[in-house]
């Protein structure tokens, strides 16, 4: 038999897995379209304060949730767009990079240098991602696709994961001041 501390636990991290999802979908509403078809949004900001506040496992997993509602056709992507078009299109790679970019944004390495140097070896692995399968659909070379793909992108990107970071802070003691009643 659980314990209540158990299942209050459970419960607690499934309810903050859903509402992370749902801050990284309306994270990705926010969208400045370009003709790259990759859109300037906040997805990266979201997928980073959502992991730097619950963590590496509960950040991975609300991210591969929204993925996974974005993929079976709930539009919760940029533009409001969803499906399987969507995750193998040109921007399917950021979206698949977004999990791993999570894991890394919520690693609990103690010293905020540390952390911001997760998130932007995070946000590194995302543009690789997003980068290949940009070059991959439309045919364009690697050095291309990172001159249209990521460069437009790195500077909001870097302050958006920094910004996240920073204000998961307060964010983590409120949360345990208010769990821990």
């Amino acid at each position: 038999m659980e314990t209540n501390n158990n299942v209050r636990s459970k419960t607690l991290q499934i309810v903050m897995c859903a509402l992370c999802a749902a801050i990284i979908a309306v994270s990705a509403q926010v969208t400045v379209p370009l003709p790259t078809n990759v859109a300037i949004t906040l997805h990266t900001f979201g997928v980073a304060l959502c992991a730097a506040v619950c963590g590496a496992f509960t950040g991975t997993v609300s991210t591969a949730v929204y993925v996974l509602i974005g993929a079976v056709g709930v539009p919760v992507f940029a533009g409001m767009r969803g499906g399987f078009a969507v995750l193998f299109g040109v921007t399917g790679g950021f979206l698949f990079g977004f999990i791993v970019m999570a894991f890394f944004c919520g690693i609990n390495a103690g010293k905020i240098w540390q952390r911001l140097a997760f998130s932007l070896i995070g946000l590194a692995v995302c543009y690789l991602c997003g980068a290949v399968q940009y070059a991959l659909i439309t045919g364009t070379d690697f050095i291309t696709s990172i001159t249209l793909v990521v460069l437009p992108f790195a500077i909001k990107d870097i302050l958006s994961v920094v910004a996240a970071q920073y204000m998961a802070i307060p964010i983590r003691k409120a949360l345990s001041s208010a769990l821990h009643y």
